[in-house]
């Protein structure tokens, strides 16, 4: 039996180098008792047989299907349906976790049964190369998600029975680019909590401009995510303030927007 599940969803992904980059990172590393569940969101651009060709020499890696593209919360969830292990560790196709993300993160996990899901800090970069890097908060409160996710998805390690308790991840056409912000928000308002390894673990695919465009894009659909969340973690009538925060992000400039990220450039 696996002790870690690793779940991760793609979709028109078509670029081997860095899908390879991505799946390798994974393969190779120090922690080797896990299984790997890639859900192809109904690409029609030859990921699937990609994916299928660069994972065919490993037993590890589990391949499944959606017959239409579902969005990443429903990828997800279909991953968690045939998950076996103890721990779920999130990827995505276009990062790269560092030769011992998992090992530090298991460790974590098993030492501390107060917490249930464990991130890490991130090193940020492009096709140029790292530019960057992400310091999370690392013992997130409740507060904390006034002003955005404490948690980088594509980096954490939960524990399958909390994400079983939570129902898995929400979908809808509102979480559509925020399932992860939402998902972390039910977990602290049902009385969990997390925490976030003070060490570089991951590296995140993002250009310096990427943030604002996406914001803009689904401004409205977040708000309505953040008022929700903060009525469930009994953060209004204050967490009303915050909710109009992607509304007026995408208006900042974007070395502002890195400072209230924490992030390094």
């Amino acid at each position: 039996m696996p002790r870690i599940s690793v779940i991760m969803g793609i979709y028109n992904t078509n670029k081997e180098p860095m899908v390879k980059a991505a799946v390798n990172s994974i393969l190779n590393q120090t922690f080797s008792n896990f299984e790997f569940i890639i859900c192809d969101d109904g690409s029609t651009d030859g990921t699937f047989e990609l994916i299928k060709r660069i994972t065919e020499h490993d037993n590890r890696v589990i391949i499944i299907r959606n017959a239409l593209n579902s969005g990443l919360a429903k990828t997800l969830n279909n991953c968690l349906e045939i998950a076996k292990g103890e721990y779920i560790a999130r990827m995505d196709a276009d990062d790269i976790s560092l030769p011992n993300r998992l090992e530090k993160q298991v460790e974590f996990l098993d030492n501390n049964a107060e917490y249930d899901v464990v991130g890490c800090n991130i090193v940020l970069f492009n096709e140029n190369g790292d530019w960057g890097y992400r310091k999370t908060v690392e013992r997130p409160e409740k507060t904390n998600f006034l002003f955005g996710t404490p948690f980088n998805h594509p980096s954490v390690v939960m524990r399958r029975s909390t994400l079983i308790d939570l129902g898995g991840y929400r979908v809808d056409k509102e979480t559509l680019r925020c399932e992860d912000y939402d998902l972390f928000m039910r977990l602290y308002a049902m009385g969990r909590k997390g925490y976030n390894i003070q060490e570089k673990l991951f590296k995140f695919r993002e250009n310096q401009s990427a943030y604002q465009r996406r914001k803009y894009k689904y401004r409205l659909d977040e708000a309505k995510v953040r008022y929700k969340g903060f009525k469930e973690l009994g953060l209004m009538p204050k967490g009303a303030l915050y909710t109009i925060k992607p509304l007026i992000v995408g208006l900042l400039p974007q070395t502002f927007l890195a400072r209230l990220r924490n992030e390094r450039i």
